[in-house]
């Protein structure tokens, strides 16, 4: 169980969240801290540059789609890190409001 599973549960049966995730590898997009508001998404409408909360490797993260290949997924950070390639199965919701 990771910081993101009550969230994903929600999204899971279609729930819009709002929480405010801790840290700086979004430091530019989100800052820590800021309320984030993700919906469920299907993975086709997705595109490169969205933020998506997603399960890369065993971790949950909040982090953009940095490239799109065919039914796979590249997850990074904001600060040139790459988590690694995902399906759309691992992909819960995309970031659809970030407020003070």
């Amino acid at each position: 169980m990771g910081w993101a599973s009550a969230y994903i549960e929600k999204l899971q049966n279609g729930e819009t969240v709002t929480f405010r995730p801790r840290g700086h590898s979004m430091k530019g997009k989100i800052e820590s801290g800021q309320s984030c508001t993700v919906a469920p998404v299907a993975t086709a409408t997705l595109q490169v540059g969205d933020i998506v909360l997603c399960k890369v490797n065993g971790r949950q993260y909040l982090h953009l789609i940095k490239a799109i290949q065919g039914e796979r997924f590249q997850i990074g950070n904001n600060r040139g890190r790459i988590n690694g390639w995902i399906g759309g199965g691992a992909i819960y919701g995309r970031c659809v409001r970030i407020e003070a």
